[in-house]
């Protein structure tokens, strides 16, 4: 298993940059924000997708610092129901999917997205309930209209092109947890007719699930039962002991109300220690996951850099410590 790194914390920097600082600390990987939330790319992704020099140069660039690109992140919601940023997503996913084997990866990392509540809404409805009956034709509308449809079409479409995608389980969207996923990939990959290995799975980022209730553990299991870990984002979320027990964990403040929320995500080994992080890599690597664990940091109570390398001394622990000691004789 790597260590590697969700490169949007780097956004004030170049690639050139990003890559040296990678390298400094012995990260094995990257993975390249190329559109949608994650902030601005590095680069044009359209324009190096026309461009082979431009893809060699940036595979020349990762391979003089010793980095494998694990992924290319492009986190918006193409089924948004304002048809401008929808298509705009939508063509930002196309891109990545497109670009990404030209630059050495077969992995993108995104979300599902989220519908509006009915053809005339004007933004997503993320439905948390099953009654009352509105909520359940929003949810058929949804699925039946909207999200299986649109993920059938791009499961060719990546079928094509030879790339995963991973999906990140987010509230605020339709795949938030292992069930929505495994069933979104099961309808849309039946709808698309594809018999073999799917190409939509799984972006396990345990921090998410920490909040809602789950057992990311657990939840590395179904996944991997269910043949779907293709990616795992590295974060880490510390519940609040005093306000989520009152409140719960589903929590609309400023993510800058640090005094007031009920979770706040943090650096790996800073919400949760040992025993989670290493039944969790243990998890992940039992059913068959020997990939890139990427560090994404959102930690509001530590700089960057010292969020980052933290978490990178802290895993590379964890992975050491995970790993099956080699016999003494050998």
């Amino acid at each position: 298993m790597k260590l590697g790194v969700m490169a949007a914390v780097f956004a004030d920097v170049g690639l050139d940059q990003a890559l040296a600082y990678c390298a400094q600390l012995g990260l094995e990987a990257i993975e390249l924000p190329v559109g949608g939330y994650p902030g601005r790319p590095f680069f044009d992704p359209a324009k190096v997708l026309a461009s082979g020099k431009a893809q060699a140069q940036i595979k020349a660039a990762l391979g003089e610092h010793g980095l494998e690109l694990a992924a290319l992140a492009v986190h918006g919601n193409p089924v948004h129901p304002n048809r401008v940023r929808a298509k705009n997503d939508h063509d930002a996913f196309v891109t990545a999917v497109k670009l990404a084997p030209k630059l050495g990866t077969n992995t993108v990392v995104t979300f599902s997205g989220c519908p509006g509540g009915s053809k005339t809404d004007k933004t997503p409805n993320w439905v948390t309930c099953a009654w009352p009956g509105d909520y359940q034709e929003i949810l058929r509308y949804q699925w039946d209209e909207v999200l299986v449809p649109y993920w059938a079409q791009q499961a060719k479409l990546c079928k094509n092109w030879g790339v995963k995608v991973a999906w990140e389980a987010h509230p605020g969207f339709c795949v938030y947890n292992p069930d929505t996923l495994i069933r979104l990939s099961q309808r849309a990959t039946k709808m698309a007719g594809i018999r073999a290995k799917t190409p939509l799975g799984a972006n396990l980022d345990p921090s998410h699930l920490f909040w809602q209730g789950i057992d990311p553990v657990r939840a590395a299991r179904r996944l991997g039962e269910a043949g779907l870990l293709y990616y795992v984002h590295a974060k880490d979320t510390e519940l609040d002991p005093v306000v989520g027990p009152v409140n719960g964990y589903l929590d609309t403040r400023d993510y800058g109300d640090l005094k007031h929320r009920a979770w706040t995500f943090r650096t790996c080994g800073y919400g949760h220690g040992d025993e989670f992080w290493k039944p969790f890599v243990s998890m992940l690597r039992r059913y068959g996951y020997d990939g890139v664990l990427s560090i994404e940091h959102e930690d509001p109570l530590m700089s960057p850099q010292e969020g980052l390398e933290r978490a990178v001394a802290y895993l590379s622990e964890v992975i050491i410590e995970d790993q099956p000691a080699e016999p003494w004789w050998l």
